[in-house]
């Protein structure tokens, strides 16, 4: 494979006054306009925001009228039927929504399909159970923007449908009661960016506020937080304030779900600050398993569980789910980049389109990202059973997915998604059909450097400039993820000065020295680098960092994103 694309913005005016204005230092004003922060009162509230900075819930459209409907439902003793979809982000949207209608005294039950049995949405025959249920309200969450059947048997039924989603809409009109997604043309709300879980917090904040409540925010902030991680939501405007304020005191949560799932994480109670990263490397996995290996009740369970004893044993389950979908996806993986490789199609094809009939439909999409990872193209797997495919895709940051089936849309029984990652139900015998056109496309619309990782550079510092300073306005940047990557720095000439050791056999760990300071670094996924390292060697390397509970160099470990020997 090509070898990454190093790109380094030179320092801009608007650094230099933002260092000026906001006392810091160059480099970490750099970091700021990178992500197009270029003025003073913008960067402060980026930097030291909170709740207080969050819109107000009623400037979505059709939000007073959802708000009204679930007022007199209450009232009325009317029942309420909540549709989630069984990825992490859906189970959070359920789970505090059945959280806030109960504490509101609504009379509430829900639903998420099975992946494997029911797939993706919300169905026409999903009817049935909302009538066997007597609800005469349905609210969905993190899906039903594309549920125009179900919507019209529902509306003949003289059933009110709300809907709460963040994914695109299809051409269809909807005939809903109340539709709110921000990502509407004509929704009204400033913020686009909102998960499904986020969308439903500002229906619970809306609702709140009709009924003068005004604390208590805290146990949803941190649902929120992990939802919004899970959907590896841009990290910006109000994901950003809900984020960072859900993950302030993770580690000392009070709620025994909670506290299980982060003991079963190896996150026990208050032993660190507990990071973004652990929320999408630990938490989110075993949430994500019980969707994944169709069980998402149990993770709703969880959520609704007080006795001790009883989440430590749901925790436990996930974990073991968890377990036996790594052992799954690995497999999957392996068989995967076999075929990619055998057959050669990453130099034939710039979007690979693969499927299997062996293959787990809960993990076809974790290993679509590992697969687009490894080859730096937009990947779409299919599983097979029987004449159909239930396919996942992801895409890399230069190429929107959910545009190129919406290009070739007809090959699909139904697709949803967004620029980075998708699913879709097909035809089985269409799918060589799907990948001749999407290739057809992508040589029209994908040039050969799209296909080259690019690692932005923030900012080229020394060790020296790596003190107290940059590590306070780092933790000032966080929480990192789409729209706020981890910084990362370019030092040039350090010096390695052991040789190479291997972790596990497949990560690498040096100590680098440069200008009199040394730190430990490690390259994770990296094992093939200690080929070519040695005792001595000077290379430039490409790293983020990150703190340890107190400040100070020797608690900072540095983590390779790329290196290359000296000149």
């Amino acid at each position: 494979m090509n070898e990454p694309i190093w790109r380094i913005n030179p320092y801009r005016g608007e650094a230099k006054r933002l260092s000026r204005e906001l006392g810091l230092s160059l480099s970490a004003a750099q970091v700021l306009v990178n992500r197009k922060i270029y003025q003073p009162e913008e960067a402060h509230k980026f930097l030291y925001g909170g709740l207080d900075d969050l819109y107000d819930p009623f400037l979505m459209r059709d939000m007073r009228k959802a708000v009204s409907r679930i007022k007199k439902a209450i009232a009325d003793r009317e029942k309420i039927f909540i549709f989630g979809d069984y990825d992490a982000d859906g189970v959070l949207s359920v789970v505090i929504l059945l959280k806030a209608l109960r504490k509101l005294g609504a009379k509430v039950n829900y639903f998420i399909p099975n992946r494997l049995e029911n797939g993706y949405g919300i169905k026409e025959e999903y009817l049935t159970m909302v009538k066997a249920s007597q609800a005469s309200l349905v609210i969905s969450a993190d899906c039903g923007i594309k549920a125009t059947k179900f919507l019209k048997v529902t509306k003949e039924a003289g059933i009110d449908v709300i809907i709460t989603d963040h994914h695109h809409p299809g051409t269809e009109p909807l005939q809903a009661f109340a539709v709110l997604n921000p990502i509407l043309d004509d929704s009204g709300y400033p913020e686009k960016r909102l998960t499904g879980v986020g969308v439903v917090f500002k229906l619970i904040q809306a609702l709140f506020a009709c009924n003068q409540i005004i604390s208590g925010f805290d146990d949803y902030l941190k649902l929120v937080s992990l939802g919004t991680i899970a959907d590896a939501a841009e990290l910006r405007g109000e994901n950003r304030l809900l984020v960072k304020s859900g993950l302030e005191g993770l580690e000392n949560a009070s709620s025994p779900s909670l506290k299980s799932l982060l003991e079963v994480c190896g996150l026990g109670q208050g032993q660190r600050k507990i990071y973004e990263s652990d929320v999408a490397l630990r938490i989110v996995p075993r949430i994500n398993a019980a969707g994944r290996m169709g069980m998402a009740e149990l993770a709703v369970e969880l959520f609704f569980t007080h006795s001790r004893a009883k989440t430590k044993s749901i925790a436990n389950i996930l974990d073991e789910l968890n377990s036996k979908r790594q052992k799954i996806e690995d497999k999957v993986y392996e068989c995967a980049l076999r075929f990619i490789r055998k057959k050669g199609l990453a130099q034939k094809y710039k979007i690979l389109v693969i499927g299997c009939r062996k293959w787990h439909r809960g993990v076809i999409g974790i290993v679509a990202s590992r697969i687009k990872d490894t080859f730096y193209r937009p990947v779409l797997l299919v599983s097979y059973e029987d004449s159909k495919g239930y396919g996942s895709g992801r895409s890399i940051s230069e190429i929107s997915l959910i545009d190129c089936l919406n290009k070739h849309k007809e090959f699909f029984i139904n697709f949803g998604g967004h620029e980075f990652a998708v699913g879709f139900e097909i035809e089985r015998e269409k799918v060589c059909e799907l990948k001749k056109a999407l290739n057809q496309f992508a040589e029209l619309k994908i040039n050969e450097d799209d296909l080259r990782k690019k690692i932005y550079i923030d900012a080229k510092i020394n060790f020296s400039e790596l003190d107290s300073s940059l590590i306070e306005f780092h933790s000032l940047l966080s929480p990192f993820g789409a729209g706020n990557p981890t910084p990362l720095y370019l030092t040039l000439k350090a010096e390695i000065l052991n040789e190479p050791q291997k972790i596990e056999g497949k990560h690498l760990k040096l100590l680098l020295k440069q200008e009199g300071k040394v730190f430990e670094a490690f390259g994770w996924e990296r094992a093939d680098w200690e080929e070519k390292l040695r005792e001595g060697n000077r290379v430039d390397l490409v790293y983020s960092f990150q703190p340890g509970d107190y400040f100070g160099e020797k608690n900072v470990t540095l983590y390779l994103e790329d290196l290359r020997m000296s000149e």
